[in-house]
């Protein structure tokens, strides 16, 4: 006689989030699985309970008359597990546990995560922290892959949820003999005419629809993923760029003499927050350290919390 594994909370998970997203793709794509997995964790559920739970259909799927009675068991089940998980971390005072960080470039890296963690440490040192540090779009992909807990992210981010931080100016950058550099403001159509060196690590999805919108077509002679080597490079003469004002080190005119930093007009703004996949699912070192950064945020937008 075979012997029957008995039913598991992935299982469970992965039945109520086809049902919620009605199809085995989609589940598939946020839980960053493949879809053959996604389906047989379903069939394998089905042959434990002796039931159909998805009519699988050549439009999508439906959940069956059982399936929508069990589904929601499986949510209470869930439900369940998630609040003994939260008593037992909360009995510990969050004395212990582990919190993943994505970061990105200078901004979040050196211009907030300094002062957040600061206070987070103090108040909870037993946590042990990570942090990841990458582009702005491998932070993105890093929440969505669930390799970490929570993230800095541009603002929006329609399919996380979301706490805003701050916001920021885009800036030009020209050197000091470039017959630019004594505007108050520059419009992109000034840029237009010199040779441009066009950021690589994540402001450029936020620079080039603004040239796209003033019908301007930047002379791009460089990509360049590094803040610190665009800098330089300007400062040398080869090129203007656009960076976040907030990815610029705190001394500019001290370590680059030659640059002059210039706002646009109109002006264009960035907004950076966290993210997280589902603050309904957040662990408590997680939403500890959310709620660190959300107190904190009034003195990170007037740069009091900075650390420099």
């Amino acid at each position: 006689m075979p012997v029957q594994r008995p039913m598991t909370f992935t299982q469970l998970e992965i039945f109520a989030l086809v049902a919620e997203l009605r199809g085995f793709t989609s589940a598939a794509m946020q839980l960053s699985i493949s879809q053959s997995a996604v389906s047989h964790a379903v069939r394998s559920l089905e042959r434990e309970l002796g039931v159909e739970l998805i009519e699988r259909q050549q439009g999508g799927i439906e959940v069956t008359g059982i399936g929508r009675q069990l589904l929601g068991r499986s949510r209470e089940i869930l439900g369940l597990a998630e609040s003994m998980r939260q008593e037992a971390t909360d009995s510990v005072g969050l004395k212990q546990g582990s919190l993943r960080i994505a970061s990105f470039g200078p901004t979040s890296s050196l211009k907030l995560l300094p002062a957040i963690l600061d206070t987070y440490r103090r108040r909870y040192p037993g946590i042990e922290v990570r942090v990841d540090e990458g582009a702005d779009h491998e932070a993105v992909q890093w929440i969505h892959d669930r390799s970490v807990d929570v993230g800095f992210v541009v603002l929006p981010q329609e399919r996380f949820d979301t706490v805003p931080l701050l916001e920021d100016q885009l800036v030009a950058l020209v050197s000091a003999g470039h017959p630019l550099a004594g505007r108050r403001g520059l419009a992109l159509a000034e840029l237009g005419d010199s040779p441009f060196i066009m950021t690589a690590a994540g402001c450029a999805p936020l620079i080039e629809p603004l040239f796209a919108g003033a019908r301007v077509v930047p002379k791009v002679r460089y990509r360049i993923s590094q803040v610190m080597t665009i800098l330089g490079m300007v400062e040398r003469g080869d090129g203007l760029a656009i960076v976040a004002e907030l990815a610029l080190p705190e001394r500019l005119a001290q370590q680059y003499p030659g640059l002059v930093k210039i706002p646009l007009k109109p002006v264009a703004r960035r907004h950076i927050g966290l993210a997280v996949r589902d603050l309904r699912q957040v662990t408590p070192a997680t939403r500890a350290f959310l709620d660190v950064a959300r107190k904190l945020a009034p003195a990170l937008r007037r740069g009091t919390a900075f650390a420099g």
